[in-house]
């Protein structure tokens, strides 16, 4: 809840932006800012949308019904943060890898949200839940990548900004990914071994 609320508040304040990055919102005035908003919005919306979808599989029709329209308007906030994750990945990055990082990180975020909603207009709910599991983990990529950078700055006290940020666009979100990918594993199995009919 913090990080979706600094989100929106950087959205519209960035004084205290390192250099490298104030200079994004200087040359993306509009695109930042969406892409800002959309993205916590999107850390607030997701976990939601999967509690509803649990409560759905537990209690039935009410709260499935719940879940798809919540579904739907997260998924449009999804693809909004996702597509604007690409301009402010590659304008003025702070380093071609951390860019690369970030574009790695929309991509994936919008193929999981591509392959759920696919999986789940073809009848395959262990393989939606799967894709979804796995987009919920790319979207706390953006808490992850906080918290790293937090460390960072008690423990290198500022030094050697340019390679943690590089290294931090990767591993805040392939962490928890290879992770949820682990636990879904057998979604996959079992969506193969008992296809829809």
């Amino acid at each position: 809840m913090r990080t979706a609320l600094r989100g929106v508040e950087a959205a519209f304040d960035s004084a205290d932006f390192p250099e490298d990055l104030a200079i994004k919102v200087e040359l993306l005035p509009v695109v930042f800012p969406l892409h800002m908003v959309t993205g916590a919005a999107a850390l607030l919306a997701v976990p939601v949308v999967a509690w509803l979808g649990a409560q759905g599989l537990a209690r039935g029709r009410g709260w499935a019904r719940a879940h798809r329209w919540a579904g739907r308007g997260t998924a449009l906030i999804v693809a909004v943060a996702g597509i604007t994750a690409f301009p402010v990945a590659l304008v003025q990055p702070v380093t071609q890898l951390s860019a690369a990082g970030f574009v790695a990180q929309g991509a994936a975020w919008l193929g999981l949200l591509g392959a759920g909603v696919w999986h789940i207009a073809h009848g395959r709910v262990a393989a939606h839940r799967a894709c979804m599991i796995m987009m919920c983990a790319v979207t706390s990529g953006a808490i992850f990548f906080r918290v790293y950078l937090a460390f960072w700055a008690i423990l290198a006290q500022g030094r050697f900004f340019a390679v943690f940020y590089a290294c931090d666009a990767w591993v805040g979100w392939l962490l928890p990914l290879a992770v949820a990918a682990w636990m879904t594993r057998h979604a996959w199995r079992d969506a193969a071994a008992f296809p829809p009919p």
